[in-house]
C-alpha cells in the first residue's frame, strides 16, 4: 500500500508540475516569433509604431520566460528526486539531450534574451533583430532536446542493455536524437505554441478593442498574431497527422484509449463525439460508447492512412491479434509478455548472482536468457494484463477536447486574419451591446491553454502505465521516499506555482492596461 501510494503522490507530484509548466512553455514558444516578426518589420519601415509594437509584447514575453524557466528546472530536478531508478537505469541515454538542452540551448537563449532586452542602445538595429530571432530560435532549440527526451521515452531506441552495468547504455545517439516520434512530437509542440500565441495576441488585441484604445496597434497585433497563429494551428495538424501515425506503430494501445477502442475492425471510424460506458471492461461484451457521432472510416484514414485499414483495439492488443494489408498477424499477447518479462528478471538475478560468484559460465547462461525476453523486461512488474492499461476516459475525453478546440482555432484564426486584412469594419460589430469578434477572442484565450493542457495530458497519460514504453513501469522507477515526504513537497510546490502563476498574471495585467509605450 505504500508503495502505491508513493507511486501516485510521485505522479501527481510531476503532473503538477509539467502542467503548470506547460502554461508557459507554449507562449514563449510562440510569441518568440511574433515578437520576431514585428522586429523585423519595424527594422524594414523604420515606423515607431512597430517598434511600439514590439516592446509591448516583448515585455510580455520576457515575464512568461522568467516564470516557465523557474518551473523547468523544478522539472528536470523531479527525475532525480521522485524517480531516482529511472534515472540510474537509463541515465547513460536521458541525461544526454538534458545536459545539451542545458549547456547550448539554455546559453544561447539566455545570452541572446539579454542582448534583446537591454541591448536597444548599445547594439545595431540588425544586431538587435539577430538577438531577437535567435533568442526564438534557442527557445526552440531548447524544446528540441526536452522533447527528444521526452520521445525516447515513448519509444525507446538507439540503445542496448548491459547485463554487466545492470542499465541501458546508448548505443546510437543518431537514433535518439532523430527517431520519427521525437521529430513529429517536435513540430507538433512548437506549432501549437504559435497557435496558442497568436490566439493570445488576437485575445489580448480583442480587449484593446473592446475599451476603444490604441485601435491601430490592435489592429496591427492581430494581423501578425492571428497570421502565426493559423499558420501555426494548419501546421500543427499536418503534425499532428504525423504523429498519429507514428503512434499507431509504436503505441497502439494509446491510440486505443485515445479512441475507446476495444475491438478493431476494418474501415475503423473516428469518434469525433461520444460518451464512454463506464462500467466497459477490456474482456466483456458490452458496448464501449454509451453515445457517439463518428466519421465513417475515419480512425483508419488518421492511422494508416488507408480507408479500409483495420486498427487494433484494447483486446486485440491484449490477445496478440492486428491485420496488415488484409492479413492476421499475431504479435505477442500481454500475457506472454508478462511471462517473458518475469523469465528477463530471473535471467537478470541469475546473471548478478553468478557475477559476484565469479561463474563465468554461469553469466553467460543467464545473459543468453537474458537477451531475447528483455524487450518485455518492463512487463515482468506486472501479475495481470489489466495492468498495462491506460486509464482510457483520462486520454479518451482530453483528446476529444483538444480535436475539437483545435477546429475551432482554425475557424477562428481564419476569420481573425481575413477580417483584419480585408472586414476591419466587422471588428466593431455588436449584438446586445456585445463586441462580437473582440469578445469571442477573448474567451478563446482559455479555450487555447486547455487545449494546449490536453494534448499534453493525452501524449503523457496515453502511455501509461510505463516510464520507458515496454521496459519499466512508473511503479519500478520512483525513488525510496516516505509518502510524508512527497506531500509535503507536492504542498510546497503547489502554493510556490500558484503564486508565481498569479504574480505572471497580475504583472502581464498591469502591463496590458498600461499599454503600448507613446
Amino acid at each position: 500500500m505504500d508503495l502505491i501510494n508513493v507511486v501516485e503522490w510521485s505522479r501527481a507530484q510531476f503532473a503538477l508540475t509539467a502542467c503548470y509548466h506547460w502554461l508557459f512553455v507554449p507562449l514563449t514558444l510562440g510569441l518568440g516569433i511574433i515578437v520576431s516578426v514585428m522586429e523585423t518589420v519595424y527594422y524594414r519601415t523604420r515606423k515607431q509604431e512597430w517598434l511600439n509594437l514590439t516592446k509591448f509584447w516583448m515585455k510580455l514575453f520576457g515575464i512568461n520566460f522568467a516564470i516557465g524557466v523557474a518551473t523547468g528546472i523544478i522539472l528536470e530536478f523531479e527525475f532525480g528526486t521522485n524517480f531516482s531508478n529511472y534515472s540510474w537505469f537509463v541515465g547513460d541515454i536521458f541525461g544526454a539531450p538534458l545536459a545539451i538542452e542545458g549547456i547550448f540551448a539554455f546559453f544561447c537563449e539566455s545570452t541572446f534574451f539579454a542582448v534583446m532586452f537591454f541591448g536597444w542602445k548599445k547594439f545595431s538595429a540588425g544586431q538587435h533583430l539577430a538577438a531577437t530571432w535567435l533568442t526564438a530560435f534557442g527557445a526552440s532549440l531548447s524544446a528540441w532536446w526536452i522533447l527528444v527526451a521526452n520521445s525516447w521515452m515513448q519509444y525507446p531506441v538507439g540503445m542496448e542493455f548491459s547485463a554487466d552495468q545492470m542499465r541501458n547504455v546508448m548505443v546510437s545517439f543518431q537514433d535518439v536524437a532523430l527517431s520519427p516520434v521525437a521529430v513529429n512530437k517536435f513540430f507538433h509542440a512548437v506549432t501549437s505554441g504559435w497557435c496558442l500565441a497568436g490566439a493570445f495576441v488576437v485575445g489580448i488585441s480583442g480587449w484593446f478593442l473592446i475599451k476603444k484604445r490604441d485601435v491601430d496597434f490592435a489592429v496591427k497585433s492581430i494581423k501578425v498574431g492571428g497570421t502565426v497563429g493559423l499558420v501555426g494551428i494548419l501546421l500543427c495538424m499536418y503534425s499532428g497527422d504525423g504523429s498519429a501515425v507514428e503512434v499507431t506503430k509504436v503505441q497502439p494501445m494509446k491510440l486505443a484509449a485515445m479512441e475507446g477502442l476495444y475491438e478493431g475492425r476494418e474501415g475503423t471510424p473516428l469518434v469525433g463525439f461520444g460518451v464512454l460506458n463506464p462500467d466497459k471492461q477490456w474482456n466483456d461484451n458490452e458496448d464501449a460508447l454509451l453515445f457517439d457521432i463518428s466519421i465513417p472510416k475515419g480512425l483508419s484514414v488518421l492511422g494508416r492512412h488507408d480507408t479500409d485499414a483495420f486498427i487494433p483495439g484494447i483486446k486485440d492488443i491484449i490477445e496478440g491479434k492486428d491485420i496488415v494489408d488484409g492479413r492476421l498477424v499475431n504479435t505477442v499477447p500481454y500475457a506472454e509478455r508478462i511471462k517473458r518479462g518475469k523469465a528477463a528478471q530471473k535471467a537478470l538475478a541469475a546473471y548478478n548472482e553468478a557475477k559476484k560468484s565469479g561463474d563465468a559460465a554461469g553469466m553467460a547462461k543467464a545473459e543468453k536468457e537474458l537477451k531475447p525476453n528483455y524487450k518485455y523486461f518492463g512487463y515482468g512488474y506486472f501479475n495481470n494484463v489489466k495492468e498495462a492499461i491506460p486509464n482510457v476516459p483520462l486520454v479518451f475525453y482530453p483528446f476529444h477536447i483538444m480535436v475539437t478546440v483545435g477546429g475551432w482555432l482554425l475557424i477562428f484564426l481564419l476569420a481573425a486574419v481575413l477580417i483584419a486584412f480585408k472586414k476591419r469594419e466587422w471588428l466593431s460589430i455588436k449584438w446586445k451591446n456585445i463586441s462580437l469578434f473582440p469578445t469571442l477572442a477573448l474567451l478563446t484565450i482559455p479555450l487555447t491553454y486547455i487545449c494546449s493542457q490536453c494534448g499534453w495530458i493525452v501524449a503523457e497519460l496515453g502511455r501509461q502505465p510505463w516510464a520507458i514504453q515496454d521496459i519499466m513501469p512508473v511503479q519500478a522507477a520512483v525513488s525510496s521516499l516516505s509518502v510524508g515526504q512527497i506531500v509535503t513537497t507536492f504542498i510546497i510546490f503547489g502554493i510556490l506555482f500558484t503564486v508565481l502563476l498569479c504574480a505572471e498574471i497580475s504583472i502581464m495585467v498591469r502591463q496590458i492596461k498600461k499599454g503600448p509605450e507613446a
